[in-house]
């Protein structure tokens, strides 16, 4: 093919395959009678119902963990997340309280470390999550919190 121009052998091919594609058209139908080697019809339902069931399982599951929340274990008062500060897309920086003892652990995925353990434990205005719930949430949060918190209102 070497002394050929370079569209010749994209037309021989065509050539090549066109010939094949008449050859076989004269050769006549397939016998209906003749089964197809392959997967039975009952087969492929069975697989289409089995696929099915999957997929209702897995949104039946996504719907109860969405409505119900997800699992969490048993929560000891001696350990409690006072705040946390995304510093990056996946990494956080969170202060933890447990018993008296505060410590700041750097989070990232697959990775916990202590990043400094405190002398005097951190008290804001208000104190723990709440202050910083009220911090992250703005002006508008503060607001809705006041006015649930009003009574016969």
């Amino acid at each position: 093919m070497r002394g050929m121009r370079p569209g010749a052998a994209g037309r021989r091919f065509g050539v090549a395959l066109l010939v094949a594609s008449v050859n076989i058209l004269a050769s006549g139908p397939v016998a209906a009678s003749q089964p197809l080697p392959g997967v039975e019809g009952a087969a492929v339902v069975r697989i289409i119902l089995a696929l099915l069931l999957v997929l209702a399982m897995i949104a039946g599951l996504a719907w109860m963990l969405r409505r119900y929340g997800p699992v969490q274990g048993a929560v000891s008062g001696e350990m409690r997340v006072l705040a946390s500060l995304s510093v990056g897309h996946r990494e956080r920086v969170v202060l933890v309280q447990i018993g008296e003892t505060q410590l700041l652990l750097g989070v990232a995925p697959g990775r916990v470390q202590t990043l400094h353990v405190l002398d005097r434990p951190v008290t804001g205005a208000g104190g723990g999550l709440a202050a910083s719930q009220e911090a992250q949430g703005g002006p508008f949060a503060e607001r809705l919190r006041r006015m649930m918190q009003q009574p016969g209102k």
